[in-house]
């Protein structure tokens, strides 16, 4: 068992400029101290555009994947974000999980959001993705997905052990539903005996959407530790393996909730 430090990057994305935003992400980066992990906002280096036509990078050629690769690759960390893709003649809202030696894990985000369009520019995922990196089992999440608890419900393995020990969120999630994001994070903690890490952009968007962040790491009882609001930071924090055994153990709701056998029926 060892612990993972993970490193929140609570950005002010700049609108539609691939440029623009991966030279703030190297500016923000720089000077980062030893870390496993590094979080970038949804959708990186464009924001939550509906420009996919024009923005979506050719998968796997494009400036986002190499800008990731290289990254990745300087720091010793993993990097996981969403962005634009275009890959078999669809658009997707792909999470990008990196490792330092350039493996690639892929995650399409399931649940588009119909209110602003996305599931009529974005080929909906149908698979979940669940990455092995440094004795961690990592379910990979994107924004919307948090609605939806549905489709991360944790499970123990034949083995006993459960299916994944910490959910990641990148996301673009407007302040003005801030109070659902900040509730249901330390639910999906709670409910599935993990820990969750989310981190979300600050700034204003091209559509006039103000962002908040509240990015933050949450522990299996529900433990936040949230970042200042509205302030682009830099955060890196450690995420304990033993505590999480320990909730585990102590607790063993995951059990109970994850029983296959059939109710009984009323007398």
């Amino acid at each position: 068992m060892r612990d993972l430090t993970l490193t929140l990057v609570q950005a002010r994305q700049a609108w539609e400029d691939k440029e623009a935003n991966l030279r703030r992400y190297d500016t923000l980066l720089a000077g980062l101290g030893p870390t496993d992990l590094i979080l970038l906002p949804e959708m990186f280096h464009t924001g939550f555009s509906s420009a996919a036509d024009r923005l979506a990078d050719p998968w796997p050629e494009g400036p986002g994947l190499a800008w990731l690769r290289g990254t990745a690759a300087r720091t010793g960390a993993a990097v996981y974000t969403s962005m634009m893709a275009r890959a078999d003649g669809h658009a997707r809202n792909r999470g990008v999980f990196v490792e330092p030696d350039g493996t690639v894990h892929v995650y399409d985000k399931r649940k588009t959001f119909g209110l602003t369009g996305e599931d009529r520019i974005f080929t909906a995922g149908d698979r979940e993705t669940i990455v092995a990196f440094r004795g961690w089992r990592i379910q990979l999440q994107i924004c919307y997905d948090l609605r939806f608890p549905e489709i991360v419900r944790n499970r123990l393995e034949p083995d006993g052990t459960p299916a994944y020990d910490l959910l990641l969120y990148v996301a673009n999630w407007p302040a003005r539903r801030a109070l659902h994001w900040r509730t249901l994070l330390p639910a999906r903690a709670i409910e599935n005996q993990c820990w969750v890490a989310a981190v979300n952009r600050v700034g204003e968007d091209g559509n006039g959407l103000a962002y908040a962040g509240d990015s933050v790491t949450i522990d299996a009882l529900g433990q936040a530790g949230w970042c200042a609001e509205h302030e682009e930071v830099v955060v890196t924090r450690t995420l304990s393996r033993a505590a999480l055994e320990q909730t585990r153990a102590a607790l063993p709701f995951l059990k109970d909730a994850l029983d296959s056998r059939a109710p009984r029926a009323a007398r």
